[in-house]
């Protein structure tokens, strides 16, 4: 087999890859679209390995490491874009841009002061109030 096959088609993959990269706006798109790329190299790899006779296998032994690469990749990245579409309500990459938490969560109340509890030091518990002033039970 000739080596222009696969290399024609890892092109191709890998085009398919860098478009969906550059004109897809789902953040989920973007990272299958990273995938196809991932795979067009492994496919280039694979296939230069063959080509060259290697004894030591090289190209598959750096194929099954970008395997595991791109799996840990997807598995991180789902999570983000699930994280961030649950909460800002989008997976859309356009209206990702802002980072900073703008304090708009569901259930925060601006008008407050402080989140944080009150205390009153001036009321007293009914078993304090029971008591005689040395606290001791009779």
């Amino acid at each position: 087999m000739h080596l222009a096959y696969p290399a024609v088609l890892a092109v191709l993959l890998f085009c398919v890859g860098l478009y969906g990269v550059l004109a897809r706006r789902n953040a989920i798109l973007v990272l299958m679209s990273v995938e196809l790329m991932l795979n067009a190299v492994n496919l280039n790899l694979v296939a230069f390995d063959v080509w060259l006779r290697d004894t030591l296998h090289a190209g598959q032994a750096l194929t099954l490491f970008t395997i595991t690469i791109a799996a840990a990749e997807i598995g991180i990245g789902l999570s983000i874009v699930l994280l961030v579409h649950r909460n800002r309500g989008t997976a859309d990459v356009d209206k990702l841009t802002d980072l900073t938490d703008t304090g708009t969560e569901p259930g925060f109340d601006s008008g407050s002061a402080s989140m944080a509890p009150t205390t009153d030091n001036s009321v007293e518990s009914a078993t304090d109030q029971a008591l005689p002033a040395g606290g001791q039970t009779a």
